[in-house]
């Protein structure tokens, strides 16, 4: 009789959703790899873990982890988040989406998630364009690069993602990139022990539309990139921490703490209602 091996972190995927949709050598299988081996180091409790995601490639996420979990509409994800959070903050809320879901449609609600320090942990997938409808330009595509809508090469300014989070008020910051797995693997366990909105941007390969317009073609040239122009500069200035083709800035920027929204909401909730009795 032979004996069924199971993988150590089956628990933590939905099986009947595997295999997964992702092309070959993108980045977002490493995200998860990364994500699920957080949780399992941590002891994370499956039954008190919400998994958000928005429209994107990396919004699969939700659909294949074990867990309680929703894929909403695009750029919704911190919104649908936040609910859940105020509802019931005993939760653990992480979103994992992408640049487009979450910087562009849905900008407004990430700078005023982190304005208010809502308790959620933010997980983006950076591949710098829309990979799922086509490869346009977005709100991290670098300058010169070529996409779809950008066939001269890209004229928009790109948000700096770990500067506009640092500004906007997060507690934690931080950059890597698919080939820092054992970095990224820990940035996600102590994002998830803090309270307060935390926030990791992973740049990741999308050598199927991305590189191939950028001499890129396989995920293992990007990763070639990645290894080559990557600089770790924990702590600091995340206003200089920019992407090039040269240099990718990379490490922790911001790691703080203050008090979150839902902990004093629900305290002011508790004030009212005692005010109210008296």
């Amino acid at each position: 009789m032979v004996e069924q091996v199971t993988h150590p972190l089956s628990k933590y995927l939905r099986a009947d959703m595997m295999p997964h949709i992702w092309c070959p050598g993108c980045g977002n299988g490493i995200v998860l790899n990364c994500f699920v081996h957080a949780l399992d180091e941590l002891k994370t409790d499956l039954d008190k873990l919400v998994v958000v995601s928005g429209i994107g490639c990396i919004g699969r996420t939700a659909g294949y982890t074990n867990t309680d979990s929703f894929h909403t509409t695009h750029g919704r994800a911190i919104a649908f988040a936040t609910g859940v959070k105020l509802a019931s903050p005993e939760l653990e809320v992480v979103i994992v989406s992408g640049d487009g879901d979450l910087f562009a449609i849905g900008g407004n609600h990430f700078i005023h998630a982190a304005r208010r320090n809502i308790g959620v942990k933010v997980i983006c997938a950076n591949n710098f364009n829309y990979g799922m409808t086509g490869g346009q330009l977005g709100p991290t595509t670098p300058l010169e690069s070529l996409t779809t809508t950008s066939p001269y090469g890209n004229i928009e300014h790109p948000f700096n993602l770990v500067h506009l989070a640092a500004a906007a008020g997060a507690i934690y910051v931080a950059r890597w990139t698919t080939l820092h797995v054992r970095r990224l693997t820990q940035s996600m366990k102590k994002m998830m022990q803090k309270e307060g909105f935390c926030f990791i941007e992973v740049i990741s390969p999308c050598p199927e539309i991305f590189g191939r317009y950028n001499k890129m073609r396989t995920g293992l040239e990007m990763m070639e990139w990645f290894k080559k122009a990557s600089v770790v500069e924990s702590f600091s200035d995340p206003a200089k921490a920019e992407i090039t083709k040269e240099k990718i800035v990379v490490g922790e920027f911001v790691d703080t703490q203050k008090l979150s929204y839902e902990k004093l909401f629900h305290e002011k909730i508790a004030q009212i209602n005692e005010r109210s009795i008296q």
